[in-house]
């Protein structure tokens, strides 16, 4: 450690100005506290003078903070920071509490992957879900239960969520899968309606890649479904193949839905005027295989 006694003890080859420098900096006691933690000589540390200043300027910024918008420092969202190696002096930039906060939600993130989703529905907490609709209470009752039990070594259900339009099916499904991927599980949140869309547009590119990676991943929520222009490729070939892997494979599907279950199979069962109810049905058989059925008719909290 350095023992500021020792002060006027210099290497006689040292820059004088750099001594005047440092000698000038001791004069501040934040800067005299910051390098006496420092276990290296003075000859070595008067090198870094500004650098150490920086240092010093940069803690205190962030001792004060109240948030990552406050940011002052230099680099936003880092502190320069002074490290020990052997008998040199090495600076990092280290992240703050708030911006290692940011790397860690960002982290969890990348486990979950989002088709045409809001940010909203990224950025979903189970502790920011609206709980004053006591019609609410059963499914955030479950999805807790899920939360706490998953393992992806064993089979779980999801959920086929049908309500009214904007009461907060989706928000309340996404929350608890961005909560179990903490535990380094994947997900993946598809509008259904535009994932069709943008298969179909990107059939010659890309197509066998979405396709896969939707059928294989541990847990998936497929988002209002029965609201997509049905053809008979979506459903025989997209859906019903997903449905069937995921169904053999044991992989946990959710489902939203504006439809029941039997208004969901009348939809599924006509395209182009045809109307084919040995098909829609054993498509509704796959998601009974894959969930239980839960109503939610809330408030509109899109209103």
């Amino acid at each position: 450690m350095v023992k500021l006694s020792e002060t006027k003890i210099f290497n006689k080859s040292i820059n004088s100005d750099l001594k005047k420098e440092y000698i000038k900096a001791l004069k501040d006691e934040e800067f005299k506290e910051f390098i006496s933690r420092i276990k290296l000589n003075h000859d070595e540390l008067m090198k870094y003078t500004t650098r150490l200043q920086t240092c010093v300027k940069e803690y205190s910024n962030c001792t004060d903070c109240t948030g990552l918008l406050n940011c002052k420092n230099e680099v936003f969202g880092f502190r320069l920071t002074p490290t020990e190696d052997k008998d040199k002096l090495k600076f990092n930039y280290i992240a703050c509490r708030y911006k290692e906060k940011e790397l860690r939600e960002k982290e969890k993130n990348k486990n979950v992957y989002l088709f045409n989703m809001p940010k909203d529905i990224r950025n979903a907490k189970m502790k920011d879900i609206y709980i004053t609709d006591k019609k609410r209470k059963e499914v955030i009752i479950l999805l807790q239960k899920f939360i706490k039990d998953f393992d992806e070594k064993k089979f779980m259900k999801g959920l086929y969520l049908h309500g009214n339009f904007g009461c907060g099916k989706t928000y309340l499904i996404s929350a608890a899968l961005n909560e179990v991927s903490k535990k380094n599980v994947k997900s993946a949140i598809i509008y259904w309606p535009e994932f069709l869309r943008d298969l179909k547009a990107s059939f010659d590119e890309g197509f066998k890649k979405k396709f896969e990676y939707i059928k294989h991943v541990p847990i998936l929520l497929i988002d209002d479904i029965g609201a997509e222009n049905l053809t008979l490729w979506a459903r025989d070939e997209i859906l019903g193949s997903i449905l069937q892997y995921r169904m053999e494979e044991h992989l946990t599907t959710f489902f939203t839905s504006n439809l029941d279950l039997p208004e969901l199979e009348i939809h599924l069962s006509m395209t182009r005027g045809k109307v084919d109810l040995l098909k829609a049905k054993r498509i509704i058989e796959r998601i009974n295989k894959l969930t239980e059925t839960v109503e939610m008719n809330a408030e509109n909290l899109r209103k």
